[in-house]
């Protein structure tokens, strides 16, 4: 992670063919495009590889959760339940539509802890969002339970996983709907792009109208369409599609290389004593694209971290005290900060998050360190890396 460490000559050819039709966009201008349709092309393998009947290519993954939600007919006032431990980008899908981010603690998956799920559903509640932070899942067994229990949707942000796997079925594909991220930095890139996926016809048939003004794309001259509904912009572009068609297919070479380097730096770590690991579900697989490890308290954590960046160790974070991935650090949502005036149900119905006790969440987040996994390290490099590791550990310890 992430794919653009890996650009070559597949990418560089797909792009071309979009410049060479001169068509940039994903609907309309049949007769120029020369049987080039880069987006339909990824959608198909995007089905294909996460074993779903329908995607939709959105232009990034915070407008796949948008998509995803609303398409389901989540909107104003109703709940979503999702972890302290995600990107800003889950809470601000929901808020986007009117509807009520409901924060739950995270276990020792890292991910949402299911019992907290389930104490915070309400009779507002509609849908359980787990994120698959850096790569590995939630017990999405208790979690599908808990849903068909309380009649909930389970949307799957797996815009951190793709290619991981929960017993044998790929991540995003076991929910009622699972999102993706192409962003720059995900394992593969599409420089900006996300995608819903889903078996649920109705869901899909909202997505695509609802992500293009709500056309409803019938017939070939794109001025003639109707609206079913008010949609908004979330389209993907053709040179954006075109990257992903070629990254897409280097998926399996991308999960080869993380999972290589990410065992190196694993079992020089395991060596170590007073370090554990994080929970990854059984049957669950992770895509590798960061070791993830506790120590004993928080105080050792921060001095193991701030050794580790004093001896040149780049990529490893501490994500208690990050300004995007974790709730201590969201002013602008604790204070309901915006540009203009919030939804009324919004105003009424966000908690109050200042006087929030998630020290469950902070019990494991405080005690994380967060390795990320290049794919453009060598495997002697990655050797050399996991021994430097190892070492500052220990004499931190």
């Amino acid at each position: 992670m992430p794919g653009f460490e890996l650009f070559g000559e597949e990418e560089r050819a797909q792009v071309q063919e979009v410049l060479d039709s001169g068509v940039l966009m994903r609907y309309g201008f049949d007769g120029m495009r020369n049987g080039h349709w880069k987006a339909r092309e990824l959608e198909i393998a995007i089905a294909e590889r996460m074993q779903v009947n329908r995607v939709h290519l959105v232009s990034s993954g915070t407008a796949a959760l948008t998509v995803a939600l609303i398409s389901a007919g989540v909107g104003a006032g109703d709940e979503v339940i999702m972890p302290t431990f995600t990107f800003v980008a889950s809470f601000e899908s929901i808020l986007a539509i009117g509807a009520i981010p409901i924060l739950v603690d995270v276990d020792d998956t890292l991910t949402l802890n299911p019992k907290a799920v389930e104490n915070a559903i309400t009779a507002k509640t509609k849908v359980v969002m787990p994120v698959h932070m850096c790569g590995s899942m939630a017990d999405l067994n208790a979690l599908k339970s808990i849903c068909n229990k309380h009649g909930l949707l389970l949307l799957e942000d797996a815009c951190q996983a793709i290619g991981g796997s929960y017993e044998g079925k790929p991540l995003g594909s076991i929910g009622d709907m699972g999102c993706f991220s192409f962003d720059y930095v995900k394992t593969i890139t599409c420089g900006e792009g996300g995608a819903m996926i889903t078996n649920n016809k109705d869901f899909y048939e909202n997505a695509h109208k609802y992500s293009d003004h709500g056309h409803d794309h019938l017939g070939n001259d794109r001025g003639a369409e109707t609206h079913l509904f008010l949609g908004y912009n979330f389209r993907i572009s053709e040179l954006n599609a075109a990257v992903g068609c070629a990254q897409i297919q280097r998926l399996d070479e991308f999960l080869s290389i993380q999972e290589r380097n990410y065992t190196i730096l694993r079992r020089a770590l395991e060596e170590i004593p007073q370090i554990t690991f994080r929970r990854v579900p059984e049957g669950g697989v992770e895509n590798y694209s960061f070791l993830n490890f506790f120590l004993p308290n928080e105080a050792l954590t921060r001095k193991v971290h701030k050794a580790l960046l004093e001896a040149g160790i780049d990529a490893c974070f501490y994500w208690y005290d990050n300004n995007w991935h974790y709730y201590r650090k969201w002013e602008h949502l604790i204070q309901k900060k915006a540009l203009a005036k919030l939804p009324e149900e919004v105003i009424n119905g966000l908690p109050d998050y200042s006087k929030a006790d998630f020290s469950v969440s902070d019990q494991w987040m405080g005690r994380t360190i967060s390795c990320l996994v290049k794919l453009s390290w060598s495997q002697g490099y990655v050797q050399k890396r996991a021994q430097k590791i190892k070492e500052v550990v220990l004499a931190s310890l």
